[in-house]
């Protein structure tokens, strides 16, 4: 066996790599321990990032509604009756109520003017619809009231 030569399992010899060419034999480097943690904190501060913002968006809602009656009116309107539900009964809301046609699709939408007072409240409104309305229901509240439908 010549110098540079590395044995087998079999006892068969192996030429050596040409340092010069090919670089030295030694092993790859090992990753090092920093970029692990690195990586690591990064994926937990993205994450926590997503799940903040997931939370703002889709959490549970401060103003609520659920429609208690609705009664069909003629020239193709609905009357809708809400029950509003809120957190700060100091604070005006709106809520977006929807009346649907016989297919499902929506036939008609209003925003309505839920005033600041008792914390559950009671709210009536007449809702046009394209065609003739079937069923309505609430699309959903918010606090952020657009500039038309506030008061003066």
């Amino acid at each position: 066996m010549q110098s540079g030569e590395t044995v087998t399992g079999e006892g068969a010899a192996v030429p050596a790599r040409p340092a010069d060419r090919y670089g030295s034999a030694s092993k790859g480097k090992a990753p090092k321990r920093w970029r692990r943690w690195l990586f690591i904190g990064v994926a937990l501060v993205v994450s926590g990032a997503v799940g903040w913002i997931y939370y703002l968006n889709f959490g549970q809602s401060s103003i609520d509604a659920e429609r208690v009656g609705f009664q069909e009116l003629p020239n193709d309107a609905m009357d809708v009756t809400l029950n509003v539900t809120r957190d700060d009964d100091s604070k005006p809301g709106v809520c977006v109520v929807r009346v649907r046609d016989k297919s499902g699709a929506e036939s008609g939408r209003r925003e309505v003017l839920v005033p600041a007072g008792a914390g559950h409240s009671r709210v009536h409104t007449v809702v046009k619809s394209i065609g003739a309305p079937v069923t309505a229901d609430v699309f959903g509240c918010s606090y952020s009231i657009p500039r038309y439908l506030s008061t003066p």
